[in-house]
């Protein structure tokens, strides 16, 4: 289960970074077979002035780009799985471009990025991957033809241009990656977005009884954050914002694990207080169908009439 939330977390995480620079399908079904790539990227051809403000996440987010985040270190298999789904990508492409009499430059077909918190020697090793300078350290390159790269987020500098990667680590590296990103100033453009994505991942983790002490950790780290901030925007009068900001995280959620929502169930999240979209935002995770959703804003509307 706990998996499953980080997993989550990283898909929304990345889509909302990269976003406003291209086209974001999250997650993304290989047609060949059942299996999905994480995060499928292609970027917006004279957008990517402010991606530098990513560091270099943004500068991966320069070409068409697979993501594949992992919460725990990525296995041998699980990397040669993350390439077959690349080949297959690009066995679609190539295809397509067969069909109608056109060839692809090799620059559109995706780089697939494995970002994974740790990874062996053996395992660097065995792939071949290789640092470049310009690049700096944790950041592996496969061969040329598998246009494959090994992020190893806990071998990344701390410094403020590996931040937005280092938020996907664990332990330590996470949690000095969140003081970080405190400290940003409040008009930074992806400040807010990932606070409350994180405020969400620390909701669903907390109610979780079975969590590692990495998740445990990162939920005492985050609740007096999440405190904080909410008294804070009470104090200033953002309510309405943050209500706002709460019921879109919400419907992304609930969107992603139960399909297109109806607007009148739209409408009736929307009328929710903070309180209760934080108590939605811990119990989607058990909502299996549509109509556990209405029965819990029924359940809802009986308390407030009471």
């Amino acid at each position: 289960m706990t998996r499953f939330i980080h997993d989550q977390f990283s898909k929304d995480y990345l889509e909302e970074l990269l976003k406003p620079f291209g086209t974001v399908q999250a997650p993304s079904r290989v047609a060949a077979e059942v299996k999905e790539i994480d995060v499928l990227f292609t970027p917006i051809p004279n957008q990517t002035a402010n991606l530098a403000t990513l560091g270099i996440l943004g500068r991966m987010a320069t070409t068409p780009a697979i993501f594949e985040p992992f919460r725990n270190p990525a296995s041998i298999d699980e990397i040669g799985d993350c390439i077959s789904k690349l080949l297959e990508i690009k066995s679609a492409i190539q295809r397509e471009a067969k069909r109608n009499k056109i060839k692809i430059p090799e620059a559109e077909i995706p780089q697939l990025w494995i970002l994974t918190p740790t990874a062996s020697k053996n395992i660097i090793s065995g792939y071949g991957g290789q640092l470049k300078l310009d690049w700096g350290d944790g950041v592996y390159f496969l061969p040329k033809y598998f246009r494959t790269t090994i992020v190893a987020i806990h071998q990344l500098p701390s410094i403020p241009g590996t931040l937005w990667l280092r938020i996907l680590g664990r332990g330590k590296v996470q949690q000095q990656a969140i003081d970080e990103l405190v400290t940003l100033p409040i008009t930074h453009p992806f400040k807010r977005v990932t606070l409350e994505l994180l405020y969400s991942l620390q909701q669903n983790l907390r109610i979780n009884q079975n969590i590692e002490t990495d998740d445990r950790e990162l939920v005492m780290r985050l609740a007096p954050l999440y405190q904080e901030d909410r008294e804070r925007a009470r104090q200033e009068g953002l309510e309405q914002g943050l209500q706002q900001g709460e019921q879109q995280l919400i419907l992304r959620q609930l969107n992603r694990r139960l399909g297109e929502i109806d607007i009148s169930l739209i409408k009736q999240i929307q009328g929710l207080s903070i309180e209760q979209l934080e108590l939605l935002g811990e119990a989607l995770l058990d909502f299996a169908t549509v109509a556990d959703l209405e029965a819990w804003l029924s359940q809802q509307q009986d308390t407030t009439n009471q």
